[in-house]
């Protein structure tokens, strides 16, 4: 399946009573308290309950997953938690059902979980997210999605790029360049894509960067498993990679040090970080494209729709291109 276009006002009618309302015909009873979390793609709320305990309730966006999608996720999400991999799935209700429905919303409840920031410059926290992340392959390598999308080069990259030059979000004196450099990242990413020839796609958690990480003193805990897709490994890996490529050279040793304990990487897969990196650009813009009629988009964004941002967006996505001709990042096996 594909996103498309949001249509406006598609979160109306969920306001603080309707959270309320869904929530408590759970069979739970709110005590008030509801803090509307920091989400743009769904609505997050953390509420308070009668007995103390607070808990999140995810309302998702309309139309853009469908339930068996929805369901999908879920049932990995379980799965993961039951072989004591750290993460937060929904709560199942008497019947088993993880999915709630409210009127027109649809709805999960998930225990509310704390924690901090990691620290990517600690390489004992690194190593600890690779053996992390290598157990959370190594179980989502086993079957495959069905009713969830791919990430590939044609749903972030060509799809992205065909939907805003055709909604005209792109400055008219920018879409030459805009559309020229696009078409080239698209083949250069082809191209990245193709150094991999036995590339393996898995369920990945699709959206792994450190504002869905957690850590504790027991280690790092996952959240929101909304994105989660069939991608190749590296999408789950390539985002805690940072700075001068020594010092990304340095992160994805160690990580791949933890992740190789408990699941195999083909080194192959390293010509895909750069690329990876560009269509997550390209799917970003995009996506908040897709989203300018939800209000909430152009209060968090207002920076999008103006040519500077444009004008960056270009200069971003040429540096990418440079990146891309780049040998990959060396992976010193150890053995």
């Amino acid at each position: 399946m594909t996103e498309s276009a949001e249509p406006a006002g598609s979160y109306q009618g969920l306001g603080p009573e309707q959270v309320l309302a869904a929530v408590e015909s759970q069979g739970l009873h709110c005590d008030g308290r509801l803090l509307e979390m920091n989400s743009f793609e769904n609505r997050v709320y953390q509420l308070g309950l009668d007995d103390g305990n607070t808990l999140i309730a995810k309302f998702y966006r309309p139309d853009r997953w469908s339930d068996e999608a929805i369901l999908e996720e879920h049932a990995f999400s379980l799965d993961l938690a039951s072989r004591e991999l750290d993460l937060v799935p929904p709560i199942a209700d008497d019947s088993g059902n993880t999915l709630q429905y409210f009127g027109k919303f649809r709805f999960a409840l998930f225990e509310r979980r704390g924690g901090r920031a990691p620290d990517f410059e600690d390489a004992e926290q690194l190593r600890q997210l690779g053996r992390f992340i290598g157990r959370l392959h190594a179980i989502g390598g086993e079957q495959p999605y069905r009713h969830r999308p791919i990430l590939d080069v044609t749903t972030f990259g060509t799809d992205c790029m065909r939907f805003l030059l055709e909604h005209e979000f792109i400055p008219t004196d920018l879409i030459p360049a805009y559309q020229s450099l696009a078409e080239d990242l698209i083949q250069r990413v082809t191209w990245c894509y193709e150094r991999c020839p036995d590339l393996r796609l898995i369920r990945t958690h699709g959206d792994c960067h450190r504002g869905n990480i957690l850590w504790t003193e027991e280690g790092p805990h996952m959240v929101d498993l909304d994105d989660s897709r069939m991608a190749p490994a590296t999408q789950d890996l390539w985002m805690f990679l940072s700075g001068e490529r020594e010092e990304r050279e340095r992160s994805l040793n160690t990580l791949l040090e933890g992740y190789t304990v408990f699941t195999d990487f083909d080194p192959a897969e390293l010509n895909l970080i750069e690329a990876l990196r560009t269509l997550r650009l390209m799917h970003y813009f995009a996506w908040i494209a897709r989203r300018w009629t939800d209000p909430a988009f152009p209060r968090a964004f207002p920076w999008f729709n103006t040519p500077r941002s444009w004008e960056q967006h270009i200069l971003d996505l040429r540096e990418q291109a440079a990146l891309m001709d780049e040998p990959p990042l060396n992976w010193q096996i150890m053995g």
